[in-house]
């Protein structure tokens, strides 16, 4: 199958699919390698985009998914006005970040750096398909291990957890505040 119509056959897949497909299961279906397949997802990623597309591919490290492009959201709102998104809060917002930065973690560990209990945060996040349980801690007690989802990375717009900002390096005020990610 040549490149092109491995790009189509990609496509139509991804939009008939809706939700994310994992890669291995497109490697499946396309009867292709990981060396094979990424660099195709890419180049059509780079592709839409270029094009300035109303149509993106979000690629993490586990799937793919077509999404619309952020610069026409005005055109989908007016036309679908959609019901008010819902935001996190302060709480949420900082135990995702000690989750993101420092995961595995415990939920004793989000609170010994949090100061707080944070049964609450934890369980909203979870609901919210930002953070799952990642396995069990080899300790007293077996705690339940979280880190973040491909949700999360689809949210933020990045495709790996390392495309997050360097917060030692905000902490210390050596960059640019715009460049952390925005919820």
């Amino acid at each position: 199958m040549e490149k092109s119509e491995i790009k189509s056959v990609i496509l139509c897949v991804l939009f008939v699919a809706g939700d994310p497909v994992p890669i291995l299961e497109l490697q499946r279906a396309l009867g292709l390698t990981d060396i094979e397949l990424r660099p195709v997802l890419f180049e059509l990623q780079a592709e839409l985009k270029e094009q300035r597309n109303g149509i993106l591919l979000t690629i993490t490290e586990e799937s793919a998914q077509l999404c619309s492009n952020k610069v026409y959201a005005k055109y989908v709102e007016e036309l679908l006005q959609p019901a008010q998104q819902k935001t996190f809060s302060q709480t949420l917002i900082e135990t995702l970040a000690i989750i993101a930065y420092r995961q595995p973690v415990t939920r004793a560990d989000i609170e010994a750096v949090r100061g707080v209990r944070c049964e609450y945060a934890v369980a909203q996040l979870h609901k919210m398909n930002m953070i799952q349980p990642v396995g069990r801690k080899d300790a007293v007690g077996k705690p339940v291990l979280f880190g973040t989802t491909d949700g999360f990375l689809r949210h933020f717009g990045i495709q790996s957890v390392n495309e997050l900002p360097n917060y030692e390096a905000y902490s210390k005020g050596e960059e640019p505040i715009e460049a952390v990610l925005t919820v």
